[in-house]
């Protein structure tokens, strides 16, 4: 019995430390985030050619959309190569800079009032947009904060229960208690 005691954290420990490299791998290859770099530039040079015959605020709103496309495909393959909520945040705010952009192009078909609600229309869905990018990223950062209180407070509770002991075997239930708490870290982030 004692022996599966002193076994416990060992299987632990060596659970955590393969948990841990794969929370922390990229989702792409280098050499595929490289190729994806590649197949973006030929796009948006591609979507840039197909502008060339068109003439005055068509021809402009054609390159506007090449460009929110290169803008949004990039932001897009650094999230799929890290996979960072960050990397994520930066999408959602890359696709309502782009949509703006777009839309603010747009209506440059248009004058005077019409034009101005237009443009007021295309400030306001961006705004929107740029609204939920950030109060995504702030939820995250709460989960992450609570996640790191609770650890601490299990913990703290493990502390306390092991303290009655001495020895290896206070050794052992600490160990086997920073195990538990560090995979239920890991699956709280996952």
């Amino acid at each position: 019995m004692n022996t599966l005691f002193n076994l416990k954290p060992s299987i632990l420990v060596v659970a955590v430390m393969l948990v841990l490299p794969m929370a922390q791998a990229a989702t792409m290859s280098k050499a595929d985030h490289t190729a994806g770099k590649n197949r973006i530039s030929a796009d948006f040079k591609a979507g840039k050619a197909a502008c060339a015959p068109l003439a005055d605020n068509a021809k402009d709103i054609c390159i506007e959309e090449a460009k929110a496309k290169e803008k949004v495909a990039s932001a897009e393959l650094e999230y799929a190569y890290t996979g960072k909520s960050s990397d994520h945040n930066k999408v959602l705010k890359a696709k309502a800079e782009a949509a703006y952009a777009v839309a603010k192009e747009k209506c440059d078909d248009q004058s005077g009032n019409a034009k101005d609600v237009c443009v007021q229309e295309a400030k306001a869905i961006e705004t929107k947009a740029l609204a939920n990018a950030k109060m995504g990223k702030e939820i995250g950062e709460a989960k992450v904060d609570a996640s790191q209180a609770k650890r601490d407070a299990d913990y703290k509770v493990a502390a306390e229960k092991c303290d009655g002991m001495s020895g290896d075997a206070k050794a052992s239930c600490m160990a086997a208690w920073r195990a538990t708490i560090i995979l239920s870290g890991q699956r709280q982030l996952s």
